[in-house]
């Protein structure tokens, strides 16, 4: 599944929840890229953590300055791949409901704000219906049973809702972080059409045949730089960039009725 350091940052994740969480861990899941095609050069590690009872505060501060020694290039501990980390309570997710509760969210963008101190709160959380199913389709086990024992499939329809929530934040982070937003608008397209969730790059390389040519040269850009590994955002026309997500948030749009 994962190979060298990858392999090894991942196993210092899974001790650190097991650490700070014990029996009371169910399971343990690697989703998104890693499960999805593979890792390309700036995909996160991406786990979930099903946990039997609610987290503490106490908990929930260990949690996160464990993540801080090992996730991104600002990592304590050197330069390891950024770390996505979302923590369930089973009771919440199964029997499934809309919207779902995560007690715990880490992720690189969040760095700045966990390292002045405080910890993520349990909060809804939409996008956990395409996070559980990318763990149901994935079925790739750290810790315990296969997900499935764990976690109820998402009805189709709640994994709409739950990929539409998601976009006035997306369209706000347009122009900030341009590339992994224009690449999740065709993640969420795909996953609408053909009930499947795919890799960002497989996503788009769906999404670049069902656009018209004056809005295909913003996406594949976006998917040449996922692939490359290039971080630096540049892009001196943001006015394309513009018209190519209105073109598919409306398809998108069109296609949730």
């Amino acid at each position: 599944m994962l190979k060298g350091r990858e392999s090894g940052q991942v196993h210092s994740i899974v001790r650190l929840v097991i650490e700070v969480f014990g029996v009371n861990v169910l399971g343990v899941y690697l989703h998104g890229s890693a499960v999805l095609g593979g890792l390309r050069p700036t995909s996160d590690l991406d786990i979930l953590v099903v946990l039997e009872r609610r987290t503490t505060a106490t908990e929930r501060r260990a949690l996160v300055e464990g993540l801080l020694d090992v996730s991104g290039a600002r990592a304590r501990r050197g330069t390891v791949r950024p770390v996505e980390l979302s923590v369930v309570v089973e009771g919440d997710v199964k029997p499934w409901r809309y919207p779902p509760s995560q007690e715990f969210l880490y992720g690189e963008w969040l760095r700045g704000t966990y390292e002045l101190g405080g910890a993520p709160q349990p909060e809804p959380a939409p996008d956990l219906s395409i996070l559980i199913t990318m763990v149901l389709q994935g079925n790739a086990v750290l810790v315990g049973p296969p997900p499935a024992q764990l976690l109820d499939p998402v009805p189709h329809d709640d994994l709409i809702r739950g990929a539409m929530a998601g976009i006035p934040e997306l369209l706000g982070d347009l122009e900030s972080d341009t590339r992994n937003v224009l690449l999740t608008f065709a993640r969420i397209w795909t996953t609408l059409q053909t009930g499947q969730i795919r890799s960002k790059d497989a996503a788009a390389a769906w999404v670049l045949e069902q656009l018209p040519p004056e809005h295909r040269l913003v996406l594949a850009r976006a998917r040449a730089m996922y692939l490359d590994g290039e971080d630096e955002e540049r892009w001196a026309d943001l006015t394309a960039v513009h018209a190519h997500a209105e073109y598919v948030v409306d398809a998108i749009r069109r296609h949730s009725h």
